[in-house]
């Protein structure tokens, strides 16, 4: 077979996933050539807005997966977060590598704890979900809007006054910077974003060969985990303006998911589980969380923040 090439964002946490993704299928087949191509997407290129201004969905991917379709890349590597719900005609997820920790992180200046930051503490994210369940558990936070490479983020934190700054885990770790984290913020008071610490394989739809090569490299527990998220994430149609957080883990053969919807200023949070048997369909579980959540108040949340936007 012919060099296969990988695409990817060029950031250096993307590098580090795809290289990750390429030394896992160079292991499963040593007799294959492997290629990284690096693609500038849209979400690379703007940098001066928050992304929920920015409003668009596959802001990190599209220019990745239009070469995909046109066939001058063969897989793609992307962290499985970024991907809609809804993927281009034509493309699937191959492969979803094991998960890293979902949790965010706090970095804080003096090591403090979210509890423990001063009344009126300034975060800096760039996540409307983070920001939402922040001001859930504290009113009186105030945040600045966060955008770049994580070793852009944390150049400014340090060169700021901000009290603190969330990040994702996975992120942090791999590129070596845990040893900044002041605290690793339970799932009781952030749920992660849908995918988060997982890195997906995007390949075509009908191309087998890629396909058998990418399943070598699949965790079937993050699989049937992400595939409920992103289930829940569709059914309410959720993308960056609307803060949605979820969380599936697997455990003797049942799945457990748990999720939230929360207004703007976190003043109304919608927040619930559901545990069921592993069955053929796990997308079912996230449908029926999602319809649950939407019952319990999450529609009224859902039409106010679209009217906001629109």
């Amino acid at each position: 077979m012919r060099k296969i090439i990988i695409g990817t964002r060029g950031s250096k946490l993307a590098l580090w996933q795809t290289e990750f993704v390429k030394k896992k299928l160079s292991e499963n087949f040593p007799d294959l050539e492997f290629e990284i191509k690096i693609i500038k997407t849209k979400g690379d290129k703007i940098l001066d807005s928050p992304l929920s201004k920015i409003g668009d969905k596959g802001i990190f991917t599209r220019e990745i997966e239009i070469e995909l379709l046109n066939g001058e890349i063969d897989l793609a590597v992307h962290s499985l977060k970024d991907l809609p719900t809804k993927l281009p005609d034509g493309l699937i997820i191959g492969a979803v590598t094991e998960r890293e920790d979902v949790r965010d992180v706090l970095i804080s200046k003096n090591n403090l704890k979210l509890s423990e930051l001063p009344t009126g503490a300034t975060i800096a994210t760039g996540s409307l979900r983070r920001k939402a369940q922040l001001l859930h558990f504290r009113g009186d936070f105030k945040f600045v809007d966060l955008r770049g490479n994580i070793d852009t983020r944390f150049r400014k934190f340090d060169e700021s006054n901000w009290d603190g700054m969330v990040l994702a885990f996975a992120g942090v770790s791999r590129m070596n910077y845990l040893g900044r984290v002041s605290e690793i913020i339970s799932t009781d008071v952030i749920l992660p974003a849908v995918g988060q610490g997982a890195i997906a394989v995007e390949i075509r739809e009908r191309d087998e060969k890629i396909f058998e090569i990418v399943r070598k490299i699949n965790h079937s527990e993050t699989e049937l985990a992400t595939k409920a998220e992103r289930a829940l994430l569709k059914y309410l149609e959720g993308g960056c303006q609307i803060p949605i957080g979820a969380f599936a883990s697997l455990k003797d053969g049942k799945i457990k998911l748990s999720a939230m919807i929360s207004n703007l200023d976190g003043t109304f949070l919608v927040r619930d589980s559901i545990e069921k048997e592993i069955g053929n369909n796990v997308e079912e579980v996230g449908f029926e969380l999602a319809q649950r959540l939407l019952e319990q108040g999450g529609a009224k949340i859902l039409d106010e923040i679209r009217k906001l936007s629109s």
